[in-house]
């Protein structure tokens, strides 16, 4: 899943929203308006290349069209809520259909919200940011904590148990990315997307060096090492704390 603006200076951390969209019109309005906003994205015209799309890469959030050739947007929707692996991504579904049992059909299907074209450009950012700030709230300036570890993306400091500790910008990219969801299992090749950047020509050897660089880190100060390995998957942020 290809960002669609390489050397744009878009942090190879920030949300990745995938755009799905037929309408030429309808997709340059909403990449324009998207990256913008500094945030990662690709873009499927039909439902097909949707989810392939997303068995690339799940993105943060979904702004799908409901009527796309081939699959339907509805279709879409449906088969990833009805998977474990994606039935948590948002959802907001775009459509011209305006009547109450359409909309109820879209929020049965899953979908977590449900846009009406033709919409305010505004209002649509205003939902894709307040959505983005519930499911990756590190990617926001607010401060997030997991047990005693405490990470301020604004300030771009980290401390564990009042103790400050200090990471380099990997380190810090890394950490941030299992404080999104601790418990989560990512593997080398997710990581390596999500902090370097999906073009980058970085080995998955170095994942696991920044990985123990990162965990020498967060033991500097005393307490067990919060960072698991999951053999033959990857590393999660550990659930028990």
């Amino acid at each position: 899943m290809a960002d669609l603006a390489p050397g744009s200076g878009v942090n190879a951390s920030a949300p990745l929203v995938l755009i799905v969209e037929d309408e030429p019109a309808q997709r340059e309005v909403l990449s324009y308006n998207i990256s913008a906003e500094g945030l990662r994205m690709a873009i499927a015209e039909d439902g097909e290349e949707a989810l392939l799309l997303v068995e690339e890469e799940q993105p943060d959030l979904i702004v799908l069209d409901w009527m796309l050739p081939n699959v339907s947007g509805l279709e879409v929707c449906r088969r990833l809520k009805a998977r474990k692996a994606t039935k948590n991504i948002p959802i907001i579904m775009l459509t011209a259909r305006n009547e109450e049992d359409d909309r109820v059909r879209g929020i049965e299907t899953g979908a977590d919200d449900y846009v009406v074209k033709p919409y305010s450009v505004n209002e649509l950012m205003a939902r894709i940011r307040g959505i983005l700030r519930r499911v990756r709230p590190a990617s926001s300036d607010e401060i997030i904590q997991y047990g005693d570890i405490v990470l301020d993306s604004e300030k771009y400091k980290v401390t564990r148990n009042g103790k400050a500790l200090k990471l380099g910008p990997i380190e810090f990219r890394l950490l941030s990315t299992f404080m999104e969801k601790p418990g989560r299992v990512w593997s080398r090749d997710q990581l390596l997307t999500r902090v370097w950047g999906r073009d980058s020509d970085v080995d998955t050897r170095t994942v696991d060096v920044h990985i123990g660089r990162l965990r020498k880190a967060m033991s500097k100060h005393g307490g067990i090492n919060p960072i698991r390995t999951v053999r033959g998957a990857g590393y999660s942020l550990d659930d028990d704390g």
